[in-house]
This record gives C-alpha cells, structure tokens and sequence, in this order.
C-alpha cells in the first residue's frame, strides 16, 4: 500500500478513517498532492474526483445532507479554497456537517509573492463551527544537507508538543463536526517535496486519532412552565420547517393529530405527514391576508416550532404581527427568533419533549383544528378546481409533475419559483424532499442533488429552474457517473421568473435584462455534452405525453435523463396571481 511520506498528511488520513468519514471529494491541484496520494490509495474510502470546487462542496454538502455525517473536501492552496464559501455558508445555516481540508503553504511563503497563495487561515471563520490551522512540521523533516529533499528525513525529529498540537486540532475539528453537525476547517500547510510515497505508515501516528465526544448530548429537562402553558393553551400551534425524513416518532405525530387544541402547519421540507396536519400553508393563509376576524381567530396562543428554516413569507408575516403569549423552538442546537417573541430555546429532540410531556397531558377541548381542517378542506377543492381549468403554464407543469412521480421517490428542488409553487401542493408520503433553504441561493442546487443521489437509495429527480440549472452547469462534470434513474426536470421560462411573481415595478426599462434576464438558451446541448438523454416539453399535450414515459420505466433506463419543460414567460405570474385572488374569492 502507498502512503504519503510527509506524516502530517498521514496524521489526517489516520483522523478521517478512526471517525468513520468515507466519502472524500477531491479537486486537482499539486499542494493537496500528499492527501489526493494517501486518500485514492486507501480501499477504506470512496474518493469523488470533482474539478470545480464550488460544484465540489455543493456535491459534498449533498452526500452529507442525506448521511447526517461528515463528508471530507480536500483542495489545493490559493483561490480554490474560496470556491468552498457558498456550500459552507449553506451547510453552517442547514446544520449540515462538512469536513473542508485545505492544503497551504508554510507561513514563511505567504504574502512573499509565491503563486496560489493567500491568507486562508480562519478564511471562514464567520460561517464555521471551527477552524484547525495546523503548524508547519517541514523544518524537522528534511535534512538541511539533503539538496533534493526527496524523502522525509525522521518523524522522530519534530517535537512533540509540535505533533500533540496539531493531533489535537485535527481530532477537535472532526468531533465538533459530528457533534455540531456543522463544517470545519482544518488548513495543513505542506512544504515541497510533495509526492514523495513510503509503503509504511508512520507506526508513532496510529494510535494519536482519538474520535471525540460531547458529554452534554444527553442532559435535558423539560421545563415545567412548558407543560403548565401546553396544557392550559387551547389553542396550539406547531410549525415544523426543514427536517429530516423520520424524524418525529410515530407515536408523536398521532398524540399531535389527536389533540383537537393543536394545528400541525408542515412545510414542503418538512418530511412529516398526517391527514389531520396542514401542509400548504400559503394556500390556507392567503386568501384571509385581509380578514382581521378569521385571522384573529387563526391566532395561536403558544407556539411551538421544530426543525430548520420557514418558506412561507406569509406565516411569519402573520406570527410576526399575531404574535403567540409564548414561542419555544425544539432543536438541539440553535433556535431563531423568527417572530421576534421567543419565549426559550428546548435544546433537545422534538421526541423527548413530547415523550416527557405525555405523561402530564391533558388534552384541552377546543375548536381550533376543526375551524381550520374545514378551511383546508374547502382550499383544497377549490385549488383543484382552479389548475384543473387554467391553460399551459408553471403551475399546470407542477400539476402534472406531482401527479407522474412515483410514490417511493427522492425529490430534490431548486430555490426561487421551484420550491414556493411546490409549496402550493400536498406531497406524497413516500417522497424524501430537500432543498438547500439555509442561504436560499439558487447557486448549488443541481450539485447538491447529485451527491445526494449517490447515498439516497431512491430514485432521484431534481426540479429546478433554467437560472438555476445553467448557474451550476458544472454541476453535471462528475467523473464519477451518474445513476440511470436520475432525472432533472428543467422548467425554463426564459429567465428569473421568481421576480415577475415578486412584488416589483415589472414596466422599468431594466426590468427584463437586469432582473429577469431574459435568454433563449436550451438545455439540450449540456444534456448531450454530459451523456444525458434528452426529452423536450413545449404544451400541455406533450407534457400529458412526455412525463408518464419518463417515470413508466424508470428501472430499464439506460442513461440519466433531462426534461426541459418549456413555459410562457409572460403569462406564468398572471396564473399564479389569479389563483390567490380565486381562492379568496370563493
């Protein structure tokens, strides 16, 4: 077996496979040269050649989004680094942990003029749970009479205070990642030469990785004025944002259901289902915007929320001006003030408090659910009366998208007009739905939902928008391949259709080209480029046509497959608009 020669790469190495963390994205480069060395030639690992580094931590952040556990990126000095920022920046507000290993050059060649070289020390420390800058081990290596410096002259030679430091960084770094679910940083300088390989690992080395731990995961009380307000409130809401699928216990949801003082408001990101919860909450709110009487009455007394980040601007409009008595959020990590009116942060998992609370429940006789699950029942009629009779557009395209996939699916989707028209529509249960909603950029979204389709073990169909597609084109440059059943549905109508649904002043003169920004481009020649097949949607008669055939045979599919969906530019806006207008006039 090949190990790099210089022990502080090992040190790494030895880090990574005593904590478990498998999946490797590597990027070209010659200073990260000893890690790409000892990584590729460790069976232990599965190691993804990725050249653009954004497209690189986008496709990391994925296989970690669906493992809930560190995924390592390793990238060469300079401005590579800094192609990682926008999927650290996603992976820190989603939670998500990220192992990002930088190689560097030694402190004395920084600022001296030398090439790839700037300050990449602490480059992210805004965005990060830690940054381990390791020092320098090269002045105790080489020989200074060996002109070459082909070969390390002795591990024995660096002091150990040197080596317990840098041991100690690396095994923190890694720990406060799983423990955090958040990324880290560890920057590793490394001096030339940098290919040199031994065929031994350093023996001193083995036994230095130590995974750590966090004693206080398991210390929790459920507060009493909890409980005292949960039971006295008789009416109760929960609003769930981005969770993991199967991360509320069953008998959780069905004590929430059950519960006629409590309304269940889900999210699309939110993985949770029961009949008598509410998911679409724009479709519910919307229409009474104006109606101080029902609003009034739709106000909560205590909230309680769980999971990540909210989509609907019109709930947290709403909690923002009815705010509750009380507002607790669940999570063991952070809590936001979303609604300004936060009452404390329960740093626990929604199943403990639940668990704990069950025993001192007492069901409060209410109306509450009842009032709005006839409200949600008459919004929902009229939803499908309304993208029954309308003509071609988005919103029939979503329709019918949501009616062909299959049950048993993993569906990834985009930000902008992708994920706020799917929030207009109840999802199936058997569907796993993600979409990148810490940052809420549109820039990863295609690599994201690649490296999530190499863990998830469902058939995968990313739906994103043509901005979106076309800004992470690179997304598709995986030398690693793809799965047959992978499918990108690419709803192009022609530019940023998200800002003619925004509130905005559409007749400026900038209007089309600065924010809309208008194009004519096709996919087809990106689909063929990375050996995808290619369907082409222009109407409602080939949509009907097309969709069936993509999902019927999903398992005979030769190659990956690419959907561009065609829509009227001018006229998607006005059909989202009339449909809140009809609901609230009905």
């Amino acid at each position: 077996m090949i190990y790099p020669a210089i022990p502080l790469a090992q040190t790494i190495l030895l880090h990574c496979k005593a904590n478990n963390i498998k999946h490797i994205v590597l990027s070209p480069g010659s200073r990260n040269a000893p890690l790409t060395i000892g990584f590729t030639n460790d069976d232990f690992f599965t190691c993804h050649s990725i050249i653009d580094e954004r497209a690189a931590a986008f496709f990391a952040m994925g296989i970690a989004q669906q493992q809930q556990y560190p995924v390592a990126l390793v990238c060469t000095s300079g401005s590579a680094l800094l192609n990682y920022y926008p999927a650290i920046a996603e992976a820190f507000y989603s939670d998500i942990p990220l192992l990002i290993i930088s190689a560097d050059r030694p402190a004395n060649k920084i600022d001296i003029g030398d090439g790839q070289t700037i300050r990449q020390e602490n480059v992210f420390s805004n965005h990060i749970v830690y940054a381990a800058n390791l020092k320098d081990e090269s002045d105790y290596l080489y020989s200074k009479s060996d002109a070459d410096k082909q070969q390390p002259n002795t591990f024995f030679n660096v002091p150990a205070e040197l080596r317990e430091f840098n041991n100690k960084e690396v095994s923190k770094a890694i720990g406060l990642s799983i423990a955090d679910k958040g990324p880290v940083h560890i920057n590793v300088p490394f001096e030339e030469p940098l290919y040199p390989t031994v065929t031994e690992p350093w023996p001193e080395l083995v036994a230095l990785a130590t995974p750590a731990v966090n004693p206080e995961s398991n210390k929790f009380e459920l507060p009493k004025e909890f409980m005292a307000q949960w039971n006295k409130a008789s009416k109760k809401m929960i609003l769930v944002g981005v969770l993991q699928p199967g991360t509320i216990s069953h008998e959780v949801i069905t004590t929430l259901a059950n519960d006629p003082s409590v309304v269940v408001f889900t999210e699309t990101t939110s993985n949770l289902h029961h009949p008598d919860f509410f998911p679409s909450i724009d479709k519910i709110l919307a229409p009474i915007e104006k109606n101080e009487a029902l609003l009034e009455q739709f106000h909560p007394e205590m909230l309680v929320t769980i999971g990540g980040m909210i989509v609907s601007k019109k709930i947290k409009a709403f909690l923002r001006k009815y705010t509750p008595k009380q507002h607790y959020h669940i999570d063991p990590k952070k809590a936001y003030d979303t609604f300004f009116c936060l009452t404390e942060h329960l740093k626990t998992d929604v199943n403990t408090v639940f668990s704990s609370l069950k025993n001192a429940l007492n069901v409060k006789e209410s109306d509450y659910k009842s009032f709005w699950l006839q409200t949600q029942e008459k919004r929902r009629e009229l939803h499908k009366q309304y993208v029954n009779k309308i003509s071609y557009s988005d919103f029939v395209v979503y329709r019918e998208l949501f009616q062909a996939l299959p049950n048993d699916h993993h569906l990834q989707l985009s930000n902008s007009s992708v994920i706020r028209y799917t929030q207009l529509f109840d999802l199936k249960y058997g569907w796993d739905v993600f979409c990148n909603r810490g940052t809420s950029g549109i820039d990863g979204s295609t690599s994201t939902a690649v490296g999530a389709s190499v863990i998830n073990t469902k058939p995968t169909t990313l739906v994103t928008g043509d901005l979106s597609f076309l800004y992470d084109s690179n997304g598709l440059w995986n030398t690693n391949g793809f799965r047959n059943d992978f499918t990108i549905i690419v709803i192009n109508n022609s530019g940023g259709g998200i800002f003619r649904i925004l509130p905005g002043y559409k007749a400026m003169d900038v209007f089309d080209k600065y924010f809309e920004t208008i194009h004519n481009y096709t996919m087809e020649p990106l689909a063929t480029m990375y050996g995808f097949g290619y369907e082409k949607i222009t109407d409602e008669t080939s949509l009907k046509k097309v969709l069936p055939k993509v999902y019927n045979n999903l398992k005979e599919r030769k190659q990956p497959l690419i959907v561009e969906v065609v829509t009227p530019r001018l006229e998607n806006d006005t059909y989202l608009i009339n449909y809140f207008k009809y609901l609230a006039g009905n």
